[in-house]
């Protein structure tokens, strides 16, 4: 009888909860929550307005770039600086409009994910030192008195290289991740990071700012960003910390607040992107509970027939011409503005350097431009107008939580491929689904296997000659990330390039 009582118990608890959070919440409390970061946004509206992937995409309807920091490497005694995912692009963006919005949310009842906590203040910490050491080595090197004069006003004595984390952080935690500062430095600038790059872009430190809801806001008070002494990260939590669910009422209906809805958006959205979602925001949201769901349907199909049918409809797509000088440092001046949506229309083809490898999406691979070979990763087979047919090769290739050899198995087909089509100087892009994970990780064997240290093709003699380390594959992905800037390879499938490129299976 009392295992049945706490059954019972057990049920009502899930079904209120999935009462709760339904759909409808979700998109209104997100639509809530987005007029607040709107708000935010506008103190300092000159600074650009980044998403932390995935969540953050949804609290608005435009960003100018996303960025991937993990809550995970923020996590107690699991504080982490990982070189795979640097967001350098984000670096260099806050030093050129003199600092950036970054906004994301969390479900756990905090004022703040540990993305925002932690992760953010170690990674800007990190950058600050390894820009520190870049200044003393060039104020101590009387050969380089030339770029001494282009950064005069700047030593590394006024260089801020604290790790500024909230008040909420113990100081013994504290205390803990400083004990561990200078390994990351030495890891990030043995990975071959561009530090020089960052030091001429970036004119003051790095610092982060947190704002939530619960923070209070002076208006006429809102001091001018250029006034500080660094470079302002503000680091945005979109949602309401409270714990408990809040039940609203407009004059229309009634409805339960989720904080942090964004979040796990597989377990919710039913096939809903933040790019849809705020196509028909306004429709969507003043539908109401009873027709929410019906709508979202109908949207989503509608994109999903219209997906299937844009072959025939969709406009060419210009990739960037892979004969372009990228070898050179990306400067300041040189960063675009495009706006950031998850949609794969959104991911972009991605040249790195002057290696002839490109890396995109596979929606974008149809009609990319100055390719003269495709490899295809995706699951599904896409159309090609080749007239070769050895220019295109589809591998499916499927995640390493889906299989956990399936990129192994595959990338002696791709090497092979890959070595026959740049031996003939051809053009190669290399895609998947979103153009993210697998294909970077394929693009990465490619590099490594095929390339000497300079990033010029060899055929594989330099790796003959030298085999593969971690820290060179470190080097390798840094550089591909430096150009593709959507790469969020995971750990998974980086195990599987490492063991294969050691198995003595590359030719």
């Amino acid at each position: 009888m009392e295992n049945g009582a706490q059954l019972s118990i057990y049920r009502a608890a899930r079904t209120i909860k999935r009462k709760d959070n339904t759909l409808y919440n979700a998109l209104r409390s997100i639509y809530d929550d987005s007029i607040f970061v709107g708000e935010i946004s506008q103190l300092w509206p000159q600074l650009p307005l980044v998403a932390n992937l995935r969540c953050g995409l949804w609290y608005s309807p435009k960003f100018h770039s996303s960025c991937y920091f993990k809550s995970t490497d923020g996590h107690t005694n699991n504080w982490s600086f990982n070189t795979s995912r640097l967001n350098f692009h984000i670096a260099l963006l806050a030093g050129q409009k003199g600092g950036c919005f970054i906004v994301d949310s969390t479900r756990r009842g905090k004022r703040f994910p540990d993305s925002m906590s932690k992760t953010i203040p170690i990674w800007t910490c990190v950058l600050n030192r390894s820009i520190f050491n870049y200044l003393n080595n060039l104020s101590n090197n009387d050969a380089l008195s030339v770029k001494q004069d282009s950064d005069a006003g700047r030593n590394s004595v006024d260089w801020d290289c604290s790790l500024h984390l909230p008040l909420w952080v113990s100081e013994t935690e504290k205390a803990a991740i400083e004990d561990r500062l200078e390994g990351w430095t030495k890891d990030l600038e043995a990975s071959g990071a561009d530090i020089a790059t960052l030091a001429l872009c970036l004119k003051k430190p790095l610092r982060p700012l947190w704002i939530s809801q619960k923070t209070v806001i002076w208006i006429n008070e809102v001091p001018d960003y250029d006034s500080w002494d660094f470079t302002p990260i503000i680091l945005v939590s979109a949602s309401s910390a409270s714990g408990v669910t809040q039940h609203r009422t407009t004059s229309e209906f009634s409805w339960n607040y989720i904080p942090g809805a964004g979040d796990d958006e597989e377990s919710w959205a039913r096939g809903l992107s933040p790019n849809l979602f705020w196509n028909h925001a306004y429709d969507l949201i003043s539908s109401g509970p009873d027709l929410c769901n019906q709508k979202v349907a109908d949207i989503v199909e509608k994109d999903r027939v219209y997906r299937a049918h844009r072959g025939q409809n969709a406009p060419q797509i210009s990739a960037n011409s892979p004969n372009l000088p990228c070898l050179e440092p990306l400067l300041c001046s040189d960063l675009s503005s495009p706006t950031i949506s998850s949609s794969d229309e959104d991911c972009g083809i991605f040249w790195l350097g002057s290696t002839n490898l490109a890396i995109g999406a596979s929606q974008l691979a149809e009609h990319a431009s100055n390719i003269d070979c495709m490899l295809n990763c995706d699951q599904w087979p896409i159309s090609v107008h080749h007239q070769d047919a050895d220019a295109y090769l589809h591998l499916p290739i499927v995640n390493s939580k889906m299989d956990r050899f399936s990129l192994f198995n595959n990338l002696s087909y791709a090497i092979t491929f890959a070595k026959s089509n740049l031996t003939n100087g051809r053009t190669l892009l290399i895609c998947c689904r979103d153009g993210e994970d697998i294909s970077v990780c394929v693009c990465l064997a490619i590099l490594i296997s095929l390339f000497d240290d300079e990033g010029s093709f060899d055929g594989g003699k330099f790796f003959r000659e030298t085999g593969i380390t971690k820290c060179e594959m470190r080097r390798r992905l840094v550089y591909i990330c430096k150009f593709a800037i959507n790469a969020r390879p995971s750990r998974g499938n980086l195990k599987q390039v490492f063991s294969f490129l050691n198995s003595g299976k590359v030719t």
